[in-house]
């Protein structure tokens, strides 16, 4: 079952800051933020949303097909994603441009601080999902604002159910436009914060939002996740994982194991615990593509987890 997944291909520059913010940033001064911090640790990560939730699938054993836009600089990124056997045919490149990048410094605390330079990431918009054959699931993950629009429509046109994923790109739409997505859309994914934000910008309630789509996720770090489907709510705990290295791309392997679930036709329970693995599995690890575990390996830590092999 080949998947779409449309959204950003990007560089992540991650650097650690070995402290706190909340040491250096005082709230009365706010309004006059001069801040700087020394960030002894610096590397250049493979990342967006795009090419870690396709990375995540293609090591679940789907079939992901990305739909991207990238800049002049992307030949390390194409090559790489020929090397992982994950195909570019609808991945283009838009001349003069520099491929997405994001620039995220993480305190002690695991709390990020985000820079992001869309580039090519703005001319998404020029793809069409009509051009990807073959594709029987797709999601509309962070993308360019006029890009995320267009493929919404041009999954339903194509009679292809979708899951909708704006994570940080939530913001650039109104309560009547997110409203519009949820009505398009089968299913949609929100970390806790994008939830409420959602709530609050469609005037409705997580239950009464969730009527809109066959199931609505909820992540909650470690916490777990919700999903609210079919009228019922379950709770999905989380994994604990090896160890708390980096939380980038979490919420992206996350989306991978939904995204499996829901091309393998598999309850919300068990969806949602693949999921919840694939986010722990991630964290363990620096960068938002360097975990490399086989699907028996991952088929062994679910079973760890839930008393039960996932296939």
């Amino acid at each position: 079952m080949t998947t779409l997944i449309c959204g950003s291909i990007a560089y992540d520059n991650i650097m650690v800051f070995h402290d706190r913010f909340k040491n250096h940033i005082l709230p009365e001064q706010i309004h006059i933020l001069n801040v700087a911090f020394l960030v002894p640790e610096m590397r250049r990560e493979f990342g967006g949303c795009a090419g870690n939730i396709a990375y995540n699938l293609k090591l679940l054993g789907g079939e992901p097909l990305i739909m991207a836009t990238v800049g002049d600089d992307a030949d390390s990124y194409l090559l790489r994603l020929d090397d992982l056997g994950i195909s570019r045919s609808h991945v283009r490149r838009i001349a003069g441009s520099f491929t997405a990048q994001a620039f995220i410094t993480t305190d002690l605390d695991d709390n990020q601080i985000t820079a992001f330079h869309p580039g090519a990431m703005s001319f998404s918009h020029l793809n069409k999902v009509s051009d990807a054959k073959g594709a029987t699931l797709g999601i509309v993950a962070p993308d360019g604002r006029d890009g995320m629009l267009k493929h919404a429509n041009d999954l339903v046109a194509a009679g292809i159910p979708f899951v909708f994923d704006p994570g940080q790109g939530l913001p650039m739409f109104s309560g009547e436009e997110l409203l519009q997505f949820m009505r398009l859309a089968e299913y949609a994914c929100f970390n806790d914060y994008e939830a409420k934000l959602l709530c609050d910008r469609t005037g409705r309630s997580i239950e009464q939002l969730a009527d809109e789509v066959c199931a609505l996720i909820v992540t909650r770090g470690s916490e777990g996740s919700l999903i609210f489907a079919e009228g019922q709510r379950h709770e999905i705990p989380c994994v604990k994982a090896d160890a708390l290295i980096d939380p980038t791309g979490c919420g992206d392997a996350y989306r991978s194991g939904l995204l499996y679930g829901i091309s393998e036709a598999w309850d919300w329970v068990k969806t949602g615990r693949m999921a919840a693995l694939m986010g722990a599995i991630k964290i363990g690890h620096r960068g938002g593509q360097n975990h490399r575990p086989s699907r028996e390996e991952i088929a062994i830590r679910y079973e760890a987890a839930f008393g039960k092999a996932p296939w």
